[in-house]
Parts: structure tokens; sequence; C-alpha cells
């Protein structure tokens, strides 16, 4: 029981998912676009920084791992949803979601910034 108080103590940033959708553009078309679902508090923890050559442009790209307590909610959460964090006002493309030690108490979501969500 001590490590889970420990690791819902650090979930200190407020993150909103995003679900993708298509939107009316105001003219008879669809766009894509992205409607909030939920915020959730959760832990943020940076991974490794890497770079990636884009249309022949280095772009700047941080690896995170959110981690969440499951709940209802948290398991809608899709790898083509997007997370913004309140505070820093950074999104993160979702790239995977997993539960890490099986136990059903919490989810990782590992993320990226600077790729297109």
């Amino acid at each position: 029981m001590g490590a889970r108080m420990a690791k819902s103590g650090r979930a200190r940033h407020r993150i909103t998912f995003d679900k993708r959708v298509e939107q009316d553009d105001g003219f008879g078309n669809t766009q894509a676009g992205w409607e909030e679902q939920f915020t959730l508090w959760a832990e943020v923890k940076a991974k490794l920084g890497g770079e990636a050559v884009t249309a022949a442009r280095l772009q700047s790209q941080n690896t995170v791992n959110l981690t969440i307590r499951q709940s209802r909610r948290a398991r809608l959460i899709r790898e083509d949803w997007r997370a913004r964090d309140q505070s820093e006002g950074i999104e993160y493309a979702i790239k995977s979601i997993i539960d890490p030690d099986d136990g059903g108490a919490w989810l990782e979501i590992l993320c990226q910034t600077g790729t297109a969500a």
C-alpha cells in the first residue's frame, strides 16, 4: 500500500484527454478536429529525447510516460487520442497504453511531443 500512496502523490499534473472527431467546417465539408473528453491527475516522467527529420527539417521529439490511476474513464483512452498538460500547455501524441504490473490500479501512457497527433 505504501508504493501506491507514493505513486498517487506524484500525480501532480492535470492532463486533459481529447478524442479525434470529424467536424463540419461550415461549408459542407468535414475536417478532423478534437473533442475534449475528460481531465485526470497524472504523473509525468520524461524519457530520452530525440530528433526526427521530417521533410528535410530537423524536429525535436520528447517522449514522456504519463501514469494515471485506472478508472472507467481512463480505460476509454485510445492511441488515436491526444493528451494535453493543462499547466504546461504541452500536447502529447499518445503512442501506447499499458497496465504496467497487470494489477489494474495504474495505466502508463507512452506519449511524444513534436509529432503530429
